[in-house]
């Protein structure tokens, strides 16, 4: 049965509801997140909010504080939903590197066969042109692919993600193209309610002095709960709203959290900004860009593709089976002789190396005497005489004529 995209996926993520939902592999973190908005929020519904219903004229202006509680705290959750559990910009890895980008390099080459053969080089860069200016572009191993610019490859989920600003643990996801808007959405709105939830208990402790006309210490110990929301509200606003202001600034300048801690040192210009009211314009009012991964597709079977020529592509050509067979035992009869023979200076030393032989020597090797010799050293008809001991202890002697002669035998004893 074929699998799915998100079956497959090699990437850390977590996929939920057959790869509709995606999170990073640290998902767990939510659930910190969760109970850190959730709680103190119910604290102050019941604790605050439920003893200011009756405190203003209008009797159902006291039931809006609690609903205007509840309905902020949806509305940052569902940011944080839509933050966290989609596609922040994944870029598609490739299967094979681009071989397009395969170059040779001659003065890096390998030699095969006795000849000198070029090697394949692969560039680690190159440059692309952003807003008329040129931008210089990495090859990232990992996913085989030349990385888009912004882009980067976040090691906690082990995938390029466009316009990468950071990963957030908090989220447990990447921050990325596709779901920045929602990230600051969340903060901003998480900032808000804080400053909310804050500013809703320090009136209820107003409200305790005013009807017991005591100090600020009697109310805060009439409530107690007061005090904690307030304590906590005020350390969760330095926490989210110091992040909402750098993130502001980031917005107007066109920079991610990635880009300004790394390159703030280089002094590097930035290509990316248009202006401050362009840039807010370019976070909020255009469409994000559907996802480049179908993780609920099918995984198509990739057909094939040829290898990459190497080196050995420029060396000889192999014989078949059966050609190779009878080219190596022709080069075991003859090859191995011719070479020996070939390494004679003069005439002696073939007589000597034949005699050494006896009888054993083929006949097609003593056919290729003559054209070892060459042309200017050989005789007419040259006669060898080697001496042939048989089993019986006779023994005879073979006359060599020229090439198309055969060998008789003479007379032991004349």
């Amino acid at each position: 049965m074929a699998k799915r995209v998100h079956q497959v996926w090699k990437g850390n993520n977590i996929f939920f509801l057959c790869g509709r939902l995606i999170f990073g592999p640290d998902a767990k973190s939510l659930l910190v997140t969760l109970l850190l908005i959730i709680a103190p929020v119910v604290i102050f519904c019941v604790f605050v909010a439920s003893h200011l219903r009756h405190q203003f004229s209008s009797y159902n202006a006291g039931y809006a504080i609690i609903v205007a509680a509840i309905v902020f705290t949806i509305h940052v959750l569902v940011l944080l939903f839509l933050t966290s559990s989609q596609d922040p910009g994944i870029v598609p890895r490739n299967s094979h590197p681009p071989e397009e980008e395969f170059r040779y390099d001659n003065s890096a080459s390998v030699e095969v066969g006795g000849r000198q053969t070029p090697s394949l080089q692969f560039p680690r860069t190159k440059e692309v042109m952003v807003n008329g200016l040129p931008v210089r572009v990495k090859y990232c191993d990992t996913c085989m692919l030349y990385r888009p610019p912004r882009c980067s490859h976040c090691s906690i989920c082990n995938n390029c993600v466009e316009r990468f600003d950071h990963h957030c643990p908090w989220v447990g996801q990447c921050i990325g193209m596709r779901n920045y808007r929602y990230f600051f959405c969340f903060v901003s709105s998480a900032a808000l309610l804080c400053i909310y939830v804050f500013s809703i208990s320090a009136f209820y402790v107003k409200v305790l002095m005013d009807d017991n006309k005591g100090t600020v210490w009697e109310a805060m110990k009439e409530s107690p709960a007061s005090v904690v929301l307030m304590g906590y509200c005020f350390i969760s606003l330095w926490f989210v709203g110091g992040l909402t202001g750098f993130h502001l600034y980031l917005i107007s300048t066109n920079q991610t959290t990635y880009e300004n801690f790394r390159y703030r040192a280089d002094s590097r210009i930035n290509v990316y900004n248009r202006g401050c009211l362009n840039n807010f314009f370019e976070v909020f009012c255009t469409k994000v860009k559907p996802s480049k991964n179908n993780f609920r597709a099918l995984v198509q079977e990739e057909s094939q593709r040829p290898p990459l020529p190497t080196s050995r592509d420029y060396a000889e050509p192999e014989e078949t089976g059966d050609d190779r067979r009878m080219k190596v035992e022709d080069d075991l009869d003859i090859g191995g002789d011719l070479l020996k023979i070939s390494q004679r200076h003069n005439i002696e030393d073939i007589e000597a190396d034949i005699r050494s032989r006896g009888s054993d020597v083929p006949h097609h090797n003593l056919s290729e005497v003559d054209s070892v010799l060459g042309s200017n050293r050989r005789p007419p008809a040259v006669q060898l005489e080697t001496t042939r001991h048989t089993s019986w202890g006779q023994s005879g002697s073979w006359e060599i004529g020229n090439e198309s002669s055969f060998a008789t035998p003479k007379e032991a004893f004349q």
